[in-house]
């Protein structure tokens, strides 16, 4: 890695790079967690950020789960909110020009579908829309047509949507990794064979929360999506093992809340990271981790911080 200890030095280089798309810095608010990236405008200098992922955008608009669809676990959260989202034609009439306004900011956009026809129907709208600088590809969703078997946990449908998806999208294309799998590995290897142009990685786990006094879910889905400081170092050896597998970008997520999170994930082999759960219980968190990832790269005489990326040293 480059070093620098001169009280002189130029400051770090936080700069990465993810299919081609040049980030001031690896943090990446993550889908879900962050809106439409509107609704933190007021929070958030958005320009600090590396980029930020909208919230999941479907063929048509979705209301999402009835509640309760959040709890909060003693370290982590439970999430059942149901992909509620605007839909791609509200999204392109009304949230991306302004979004057009905001200046040097990336966006990256979350599609999905319970069919390949709806990530493709999705995708092509969005190819008419400027100001977007990637898609990220949600295959966590039940694919109706094969009896809600999910497109991330079987090797066959994961390999249909992504290659659907790249043979229309005009812009790089993240797959984002479901973790509830055998073999997070394998599943990389099919969706870089596919078209992926880099991957992102763990979505959240399935788990449930149980109200003993009641005998009733916590959620009215029953199961939910778990998420936050809980699962990092399961995230982190998905990460480690996907990176290993293949030769494009791995943006690393799961449980990141500080600047070492994320340098623990790069050194795992991410290239970029997105910062989810944290945003929940501080709406500056993306901010203020690029400010502790300066403050580190100084202390830790690192002049050029993705020379972190795959530098893991097993002892």
């Amino acid at each position: 890695m480059t070093t620098s200890s001169a009280p002189d030095a130029r400051p770090p280089d936080l700069g990465v790079s993810v299919a081609g798309i040049r980030l001031k810095n690896p943090v990446i608010a993550a889908s879900g967690t962050f809106g439409y990236g509107l609704e933190f405008e007021d929070v958030v200098h958005l320009d600090r950020l590396g980029g930020f992922v909208v919230k999941g955008l479907s063929k048509e608009p979705m209301t999402g789960n009835p509640p309760p669809r959040l709890y909060e676990t003693p370290a982590g959260m439970l999430n059942a909110i149901g992909l509620q989202n605007v839909g791609v034609n509200e999204f392109l009439a009304d949230k991306l020009p302004r979004l057009r306004r905001l200046k040097n900011v990336v966006v990256f956009v979350n599609v999905f579908g319970y069919q390949r026809e709806d990530y493709e129907h999705v995708i092509r709208a969005l190819n008419e829309g400027e100001g977007i600088a990637a898609y990220e590809l949600n295959v966590s969703c039940p694919n109706t047509a094969h009896g809600g078997i999910q497109f991330g946990s079987d090797p066959r449908l994961l390999d249909e949507v992504v290659g659907t998806a790249k043979r229309v999208a005009l812009r790089p294309l993240i797959v984002k990794l479901s973790p509830n799998v055998t073999s997070i590995a394998q599943m990389a290897r099919v969706a870089e064979n596919a078209g992926a142009d880099a991957i992102s990685l763990v979505n959240t786990f399935v788990a449930m929360a149980i109200d003993a006094e009641t005998r009733t879910p916590r959620i009215a889905n029953v199961t939910a999506g778990l998420s936050g400081p809980a699962i990092k170092p399961i995230a982190l050896r998905m990460v480690f093992e996907a990176s290993k597998a293949v030769k494009i970008p791995v943006i690393g997520m799961g449980g990141i809340s500080t600047a070492v999170d994320v340098v623990e994930f790069m050194l795992a082999g991410a290239t970029a990271v997105q910062i989810g759960t944290a945003s929940y219980w501080d709406p500056r968190a993306t901010e203020k981790i690029v400010d502790e990832l300066a403050e580190w790269c100084v202390e830790h005489h690192v002049g050029r911080l993705a020379d972190l990326t795959g530098a893991l040293t097993r002892g």
